[in-house]
């Protein structure tokens, strides 16, 4: 197989208009060459990374069994982007008298053949001349739309991607217990389609739900293992193998969306769970009451989530939503389908999830508000009020930052009578945190106008039936 050459990405870049858009899957990764046809392939992002993957079609004959493991066919990853493939093809390889004209696929040794977004066979007809570029994106795998009885497992499930090169794999497991037996433990279970991508898998057992051990992927006591990787089997995990190690793998990131999607981790107890949106223009959106089933399920950081997918078509409405099971129901809240949304909802209910990365299930819990700080003891104060008004009573109402501080209507009396420089005071003792109020002296029928004070500082006045002027 030819070596391929990666293209510079650096100067393209530099050459978009500033009005441009560039999608990373969209920037050519390949060099052409002057004396080869170059193909790059634009993968879905559930290709298992370093796939194998191989042209198909009229110019090669279009026997699958022959042609995988021939390099003359087999395309290549990209160095700098896991879902952009390439291949340079030679016209005088060909079968006498066929061309890319002829039709053609992609298959994927794990994924099988490529599939059309609704599951239709694909022949590409796409052709160039020596030294020119076809561009070509695959929608689905066969893999994707994979169905058959439901496997019933043992316990939760050790999905993986292998990708270790071993010829042959086993897990071997140590912690709480050698839960897979002696070294090197266990063989595969199986292999299971999910979400369109093919797994190994290794049932853990339903006796060792919740024990914490060390799993350990070896080539079946034939001198090579990965490193150990710690979990804790009270879910179900996805993992990569590679020569260097295990990696679990983000499951939402392996799932094609059709538009935006809600996701629901779903402790309502009922025994159906049903999408049902109303608003203007969009009632039965997902169709008539109920509404809509779950598109699939999920599992994000440990947690099972149940997600619809609402339509490209539909990106930006405005949608009221229903939670029901066609007998319970809650209204849940109003939504722009411009993004993912992600909620914990219960049969009466539910609350949107801020991070499902770092978020473990159960429930949102809303923490305690905190307790009000108790304020602070104020400074005492006094209001030294020269009494001209003629009332037979007299009274201190405030207002302000703190309605009622002295009370209710018509306030405080007063604390007691003072003389000062041979003026006798009527005053009252106060406590303030500089507060900004305003003072209304009254007799609970008349009252003289209002006196803004800040509560910070002792005050003299005087007070008529209609004035009160500050002494200097």
């Amino acid at each position: 197989m030819l070596l391929l050459m990666m293209m510079p990405l650096l100067a393209m870049m530099q050459s978009c208009d500033e009005e441009e858009i560039v999608f990373e899957s969209d920037i050519p990764r390949f060099e052409l060459r002057e004396n080869r046809i170059l193909l790059e392939a634009l993968v879905p992002s559930t290709t298992p990374t370093g796939d194998e993957m191989y042209i198909v079609g009229a110019i090669n004959g279009g026997d699958v069994d022959a042609i995988v493991g021939n390099p003359t066919w087999q395309l290549e990853m990209s160095a700098d982007y896991n879902y952009r493939y390439g291949i340079y093809l030679d016209p005088e390889t060909f079968v006498e008298g066929t061309s890319l004209a002829d039709g053609y696929y992609i298959y994927s040794v794990s994924q099988k053949e490529e599939r059309a977004l609704k599951g239709d066979n694909v022949s590409h007809t796409n052709n160039a001349g020596l030294g020119e570029r076809i561009n070509i994106n695959v929608e689905r795998w066969a893999s994707y739309f994979s169905s058959g009885e439901t496997i019933e497992h043992d316990g939760h499930v050790i999905y993986v991607i292998d990708n270790s090169g071993y010829d042959a794999l086993a897990l071997y497991a140590y912690g709480d217990g050698e839960i897979f037996g002696a070294w090197p433990g266990i063989l595969p279970t199986g292999t299971e389609v999910v979400d369109g991508t093919e797994y190994t898998y290794f049932d853990a057992g339903e006796a060792n739900t919740g024990m914490s051990v060390n799993l350990i992927f070896n080539n079946n006591n034939n001198g090579s293992q990965l490193a150990d990787f710690a979990v804790v089997l009270d879910r179900d995990y996805f993992l990569e193998l590679t020569p260097d190690g295990v990696v679990e793998i983000d499951q939402s990131a392996m799932v094609e969306h059709d538009g935006y999607a809600i996701f629901f981790e779903d402790l309502t107890g009922w025994d159906t769970l049903n999408l049902y949106v109303w608003g203007d223009g969009v009632n039965d959106l997902f169709g008539v009451w109920p509404g809509m089933a779950p598109t699939g399920e999920v599992t994000i950081n440990g947690v099972n989530y149940k997600y619809f997918d609402t339509g490209e078509a539909n990106a930006g409405v405005f949608v009221n939503v229903i939670m029901n099971n066609n007998d319970s129901q809650f209204d849940l809240a109003g939504i722009t389908l411009d993004r993912d949304y992600y909620y914990t909802i219960t049969a009466t209910g539910g609350e949107e999830i801020e991070d499902p990365n770092s978020y473990e299930g159960g429930g949102v819990v809303t923490p305690e508000p905190e307790p009000e700080p108790e304020p602070e003891p104020g400074d005492t104060y006094t209001i030294y009020v020269e009494d001209l008004t003629g009332w037979s009573s007299i009274n201190m109402y405030s207002w302000g930052e703190v309605n009622d501080i002295f009370g209710a209507w018509p306030g405080m009396a007063p604390t007691g009578t003072t003389e000062i420089d041979g003026i006798t005071y009527t005053y009252w003792e106060i406590t303030g945190n500089g507060e900004a109020q305003n003072l209304i002296f009254n007799d609970g029928t008349s009252q003289a106008p209002d006196f803004a004070v800040t509560l910070d500082r002792d005050y003299y006045l005087t007070v008529t039936a209609t004035s009160v002027t500050e002494k200097e």
